[in-house]
């Protein structure tokens, strides 16, 4: 009877462990496959943010750019809306009439890197958008005046 309960408690422990086994991959897939479509963003104070790619030839164009490395942009406020500096290489563009939100990543004449604090309409390539922020944290974030941007997919 002893030698039942050993059994029964050695396919039990086998069962759970295999399933948690089994779960952690599911979850390091899933990592993977989410952060695939996601850029990192640090901002002069050491704040970091994630923001979600578009599904366009110019986040894809950012994307190989930051393979090879991080990027470093000097950011300059412009009419209290957006902070906007280049991007040192000209990337395809993909524009449409937009009207932005706060955190949304716009790419401006094919070389400047624009995060949007405030509302504006234009044409605009779509690039992405920073998750899960308002326009306040944002805009405290980001500061006032000029501001140091780094763009990265390292996690």
């Amino acid at each position: 009877m002893k030698a039942m309960a050993y059994l029964f408690l050695f396919a039990f422990c086998f069962a759970i462990i295999s399933a948690f086994g089994g779960t952690k991959e599911i979850c390091e897939k899933e990592d993977s496959t989410t952060m695939k479509d996601r850029i990192k963003l640090i901002v002069n104070n050491g704040k970091i943010f994630t923001a979600k790619l578009e599904n366009n030839s110019s986040a894809r164009a950012l994307k190989e750019i930051l393979e090879k490395g991080d990027i470093s942009i000097q950011m300059q406020d412009y009419a209290n809306m957006e902070k906007v500096g280049p991007i040192g290489k000209t990337l395809p563009r993909n524009d449409t009439q937009t009207t932005t939100a706060p955190g949304d990543l716009i790419l401006y004449q094919g070389k400047y890197f624009v995060i949007y604090y405030a509302p504006n309409s234009w044409n605009f390539t779509r690039l992405g958008k920073i998750e899960n922020i308002n326009e306040n944290e944002l805009k405290s974030a980001l500061g006032e005046g000029d501001a140091t941007v780094i763009l990265s997919i390292k996690p």
